[in-house]
């Protein structure tokens, strides 16, 4: 294949990742404390908290996976409000040593329009909801994924669709109603894969989202095809018969986002590229533009602001860039910051960016600056290593 060499080197760089992280082994009496790694600047916790600003982590245990809550402060640093089950448990996608144990973005999703925290169970094949009062979760609605190894959720309006990763690869529909999730009959649909269960983390698709106007869905199919799959939204919540397969620009699609000019901005782990695409209404991909960041494995990405911020898991950072109107991707910084080893999924609230890692157990604190660049406030550390999933309100 003309994209082995890459492949590979993506594999390799993620499994030594892996096997030279530590486990920080320290926090305070819950087990998640706040470190500083020598980079932030001290600081308390007994003030600030800003009424309803949450960091939800997911500890994705494959003994029973847990959402641990936390209040963000003023200062942008995290203390724990609370820990609860999900009433399943975490999975590990195939060989099991690499930093992002579901090989996914999206993994926990936050609902506002609901107040719904969405949580997958991979090693359960079940989906957890919560009611989110404040710090407080309530509930922990349990229900069957539809499929194999569940590992991202998107959310638009009172529909959700679950991707699981396992076996041919499923999207299955679910309905919001009150605050429980029903399967929509018909709704599930094959990407027709050929994974095994659980997923080696190459293969197995890597995220689920709609399109800024809900009538398309997307699935990311990383190595298996390397390809952007897209679903039309039927009125009733039920997709197209099949997708619209789109291969990428550049190889292993992994995570996406949207411009506000709604194009496609897609990370893509081959080539450490961040790539935007022109969706058509007929769901094809067109346009394709291109930047690298020069570092390895960049797979999770999230939009702040006009800022786009990668992790690149194989080189323990973060990158930035910028798109132009025209859809031209910039890079504006190759390192825009150093994290502890193997940085994963993100998420930001209230001007500051939080960074999961997946083979420390950290989730790495940083302030979003009005040039883009990040200045670090801290670290919450002592979560299990595999933890994946994060999502603030």
């Amino acid at each position: 294949m003309r994209h082995a060499a890459l492949l590979v080197l993506v594999a390799a760089v993620a499994a030594l990742a892996a096997a030279g992280a530590a486990y920080p082994g320290h926090g305070n009496g819950n087990g998640y404390g706040h470190g500083h790694h020598g980079r932030g600047r001290e600081h308390g916790h007994g003030h600030g908290i800003r009424a309803g600003s949450v960091v939800w982590v997911q500890t994705n245990e494959v003994s029973g996976n847990q959402i641990v809550v936390f209040d963000r402060s003023s200062d942008g640093t995290l203390t724990q409000a609370g820990v609860y089950a999900t009433g399943g448990n975490g999975g590990v996608a195939a060989p099991g040593t690499e930093s992002d144990h579901l090989a996914s973005q999206g993994s926990l999703a936050f609902d506002a329009r609901h107040s719904l925290l969405i949580a997958v169970n991979a090693g359960s094949d079940t989906v957890t909801t919560f009611k989110v009062h404040g710090d407080r979760l309530q509930g922990g609605q349990v229900v069957p994924s539809g499929g194999e190894f569940p590992a991202s959720v998107a959310v638009r309006g009172r529909l959700v669709y679950v991707l699981n990763s396992g076996g041919t690869g499923i999207v299955q529909g679910f309905a919001i109603r009150g605050h429980h999730l029903r399967p929509i009959p018909g709704s599930a649909r094959s990407l027709g894969l050929a994974n095994t269960n659980p997923p080696n983390f190459l293969t197995s698709p890597g995220q689920v989202g709609f399109s800024p106007s809900g009538r398309k869905l997307l699935v990311t199919t990383k190595a298996s095809g390397s390809a952007i799959d897209v679903f039309h939204v039927r009125r009733d919540g039920t997709l197209s018969d099949t997708p619209v397969v789109n291969p990428s620009a550049t190889p292993v699609p992994f995570a996406f986002t949207f411009t506000p000019q709604g194009r496609l901005a897609s990370g893509e782990a081959g080539a450490s590229s961040l790539t935007t695409y022109e969706l058509a209404h007929d769901g094809t991909l067109a346009d394709a533009r291109s930047a690298t960041d020069g570092q390895t494995a960049l797979c999770w990405i999230i939009r702040v602001g006009g800022f786009y911020y990668v992790s690149n898991t194989g080189s323990n950072n973060l990158s930035s860039f910028t798109v132009g109107s025209d859809g031209t991707p910039s890079l504006l910084a190759a390192v825009a910051t150093t994290t502890d080893a193997g940085p994963i999924d993100l998420t930001a609230s209230g001007g500051y960016l939080y960074a999961q890692t997946g083979t420390t157990g950290t989730v790495d604190e940083f302030h979003v600056n009005s040039d883009g660049s990040l200045t670090s406030v801290g670290s919450v550390t002592g979560l299990p290593v595999g933890q994946e999933g994060i999502a603030s309100n």
